[in-house]
């Protein structure tokens, strides 16, 4: 074939354009229809998927809706009950009452409702969260495994972080104190002013305030809850009568568990227990009451005083200590003298011996 030919039989060229490339095709609406058909198509084959997955998904969500709110309102129910178990179990007296102290028990109820159902929420929440992922086909496992790596790393790094909170927890269910008990807690004393689940306050015997972490105490020494004890040792002379003694301290005794307020204060009979120990010079007795929590001193200083006043109307002395010094006689401020001597007089025979002999002065002639 010669090359006329065959250029004629290619075709014509087309012109090039003035920017060197082709125009771009013009979607016709043939085109259109047949995308429409395609998608209508795929939607149609996928929509059954969609509501299924749709279905089961608002399904996750009613449940763990419903059972967020059953969980919280059977934690409140059961809350309640152990209240209402620990008012009626006290009996209705005075002691049960106070040792119960309703108001205080209502607070800590409130903290521990609001850990449980805070606890009970996160659980049902992320396990509806991670339900809802696996129904969209996500694989869950390097989510969990990235968040199991996170969690170890943060417990690690915050571990007395985690230690003080599981420690506050735990005191808080156990009930071990609350605000305005006083305690020691081995690096701190005084009056607790405020419970955190990571910090309690307490208010020293100066004022001061202390910032206790609760994963640094070891141990609690509750002095608000129970009942106190007062105890005063009074140390007489061994002479005295024990008799008389005791006689006076019951009568000290009786006359300030009838008085107000100590009436009130006290939960027991001021009692004399006795000899607590016998001194060649001295012996010490005492005396001991159960007091209301917290107001053991009031009444040991109340007493000291009441005591020492009878002592000194019934004439008993008490001595200081329990080896009080023996009494001695008053010294004679002139046995430090030293006796007059006879040489000091000039005319006694001792005197009159002891001159030196002098030779006799001439006489003028």
């Amino acid at each position: 074939m010669s090359l006329p030919a065959a250029l004629l039989a290619a075709g014509p060229s087309p012109s090039p354009s003035r920017s060197g490339t082709t125009d771009p095709a013009v979607p016709t609406l043939q085109d259109a229809q047949q995308s429409a058909t395609d998608a209508a198509g795929w939607v149609e084959q996928n929509w059954s998927t969609w509501l299924a997955i749709g279905l089961r998904v608002l399904l996750i969500l009613v449940i763990a809706a419903v059972l967020r709110v059953a969980v919280r309102r059977a934690i409140t129910k059961l809350i309640e009950r152990m209240n209402r178990t620990a008012v009626q179990g006290a009996g209705g007296t005075a002691l049960g009452g106070l040792l119960v102290n309703a108001e205080r028990r209502r607070q800590r109820s409130a903290a521990i409702g609001s850990v449980l159902r805070s606890v009970a929420s996160f659980l049902i929440v992320g396990t509806a969260a991670l339900m809802v992922l696996s129904t969209f086909q996500i694989n869950l496992a390097p989510l969990l495994a990235s968040a199991g790596v996170a969690g170890v790393a943060v417990g690690f790094g915050a571990r007395n972080l985690v230690t003080d909170f599981l420690s506050g927890v735990f005191m808080i269910l156990e009930d071990q104190y609350g605000v305005g008990d006083t305690i020691d807690a081995g690096v701190a004393s005084g009056e607790v002013i405020e419970v955190g689940l990571r910090v309690t306050k307490l208010r020293g015997d100066n004022g001061e305030i202390w910032y206790v972490r609760n994963g640094e105490v070891k141990r609690i020494g509750n002095l608000s809850q129970g009942w106190a004890t007062a105890g005063v040792d009074v140390t007489v002379k061994a002479a005295e009568d024990l008799d008389r003694v005791k006689a006076t301290l019951d009568e000290v005794a009786e006359k300030m568990t009838k008085e107000e307020p100590w009436n009130e204060l006290l939960w027991s009979p001021i009692e004399v227990l006795g000899l607590t120990s016998v001194l060649l010079d001295s012996m010490v007795v005492r005396v001991s009451a159960k007091t209301m929590p917290g107001k053991a001193l009031s009444v040991e200083r109340e007493l000291r005083w009441r005591v020492k006043r009878a002592f000194d109307a019934a004439d008993i002395r008490i001595v200081g200590g329990a080896t009080a010094p023996a009494e001695e006689e008053p010294a004679d401020p002139a046995a430090t003298v030293a006796a007059p001597s006879v040489y000091s007089h000039s005319a006694s025979p001792q005197s009159e011996a002891a001159t030196p002999l002098t030779a006799p002065r001439p006489t003028p002639k």
